[in-house]
């Protein structure tokens, strides 16, 4: 008896149980839905031999920051790989070097293995979205790879919810909205519980300006996700970012408190310290007094989950949280060590960082300066990198070049324009 999974592909199992589990997985994996882990243990406990089902476990166990278990569960797919198999085997190699943390081979293996087998989704998914492989690759035109990488997988994934919701994140990604909030409706009326849907059209209302809307549809989505699901801490900054848009400064430390926070999040540290971080300094550049003793608490966190650098993205933010904090000798690992996908750019903005808290507005034009231009290659969205857009602006601002200020927010972020989140722009 020959089974295949829900999109198609054969799979080395005969027990329909093992099928229908790893199916129900692969799509809460997909939605960000909470569940992924029990869906694919219980499929590996009903076919203990099937070497995808340990692997999809490994990348779910991955995804709850479990990483001692999900290398054990790699090396149990290993070792019951199918040599003869060459998707099994493309697929387990993808994976394996991801868990090993070689992502540049990942993303070869995952390139390489979509053109013969586009529709292995969990391998496809691997170089979708801002936080994947292309997106967290550190070159210049990740934007536009991402767009071209899901574009070619588009058409084999006809009437596709989750890849409907992919492409859309990479067509606003790219600045094209309307096509992007058209997908996006599609993939919802699909899938209305979609975390990955809502997250993402959360962004197409973001980069519109639809901050009312936004702030709406978000907080009455967010009521019936599970909390523990890896999308809940970020989903909640969205909603206090937006609530800082609004002006609603008693919502935005509600919801910051209740769910962005460490202790308040179930989510993945890099989640936890960059959505706390951009939300603290965001509220401190549109004119909001934050305690010292958030900053001091988040900076001890960072310390703790990032004590050396390599992973930029939470280097940038981890280097901020130091800043604000006083915390100088940690600052200073990071704007002398740090290494990884844009390390370069982490230095200079490190050090911008800690002009910035010393009030040198001079010194932290000067290192700001030096990243403007190629500021993508951080990685995450648009809407996270104005973290970096604004606090540049907020500089000239501190500097007295008022018009220099309006003109670059209008030139490179003009969604923000109309209600800029600096104080004194207005």
């Amino acid at each position: 008896m020959t089974l295949c999974d829900n999109y198609g592909n054969v799979i080395a199992t005969q027990s329909s149980i093992a099928r229908d589990c790893y199916d129900q997985g692969v799509r809460q994996f997909l939605g960000a839905d909470y569940g992924a882990c029990k869906a694919f243990q219980a499929c590996v406990d009903a076919d203990p031999d099937f070497a995808l089902g340990h692997a999809a476990l490994a990348r779910a166990l991955m995804m709850e920051g479990r990483m001692p278990e999900a290398k054990q569960a790699i090396a149990r797919a290993q070792t019951l790989a199918n040599g003869s198999d060459d998707r099994e085997r493309g697929h387990l190699a993808a994976f394996a070097a991801l868990l090993d943390g070689r992502p540049h081979d990942a993303r070869n293996f995952v390139q390489a293995h979509v053109r013969d087998y586009p529709r292995d989704t969990l391998i496809a998914q691997l170089c979708t979205n801002v936080f994947g492989l292309i997106g967290f690759s550190g070159e210049v035109g990740r934007e536009a790879e991402l767009l071209a990488y899901t574009e070619a997988l588009l058409p084999h994934y006809e009437g596709d919810w989750w890849m409907m919701s992919m492409h859309a994140l990479s067509l606003c990604e790219t600045g094209r909205i309307a096509a992007s909030r058209s997908l996006m409706e599609k993939s919802l009326a699909l899938n209305p519980r979609n975390a990955n849907g809502a997250h993402f059209w959360s962004h197409a209302q973001y980069e519109a300006g639809d901050i009312t809307a936004g702030r709406a549809y978000l907080s009455e989505w967010i009521k019936d996700y599970d909390s523990r699901a890896v999308l809940h801490g970020h989903l909640s900054w969205h909603i206090a970012l937006w609530a800082l848009h609004d002006g609603d400064e008693v919502a935005m430390w509600d919801v910051v408190d209740n769910g962005v926070t460490p202790g308040a999040s179930d989510s993945l540290p890099i989640n936890v310290l960059t959505d706390t971080a951009a939300i603290l300094y965001r509220a401190e550049l549109a004119g909001i007094s934050v305690r010292p003793e958030r900053w001091k608490d988040l900076s001890a966190y960072a310390a703790r989950y990032f004590p050396e650098t390599g992973q930029s993205f939470a280097d940038m933010h981890a280097a901020l949280c130091h800043a604000m904090a006083g915390n100088g000798e940690r600052l200073a690992h990071i704007a002398e060590t740090a290494k990884g996908f844009a390390g370069d750019l982490v230095r200079p903005v490190a050090r911008g960082w800690g002009d910035i808290a010393r009030g040198n507005w001079t010194g932290a034009l000067e290192h700001l300066s030096d990243v403007m231009a190629t500021t993508e290659r951080f990685g995450g969205s648009r809407a996270q990198r104005d973290l970096i857009e604004l606090a540049y602006v907020n500089v000239l601002m501190k500097l007295g070049h008022n018009e220099e200020a309006h003109r670059t927010l209008r030139l490179r972020r003009p969604v923000l324009t109309n209600a800029p989140p600096v104080s004194g722009m207005h």
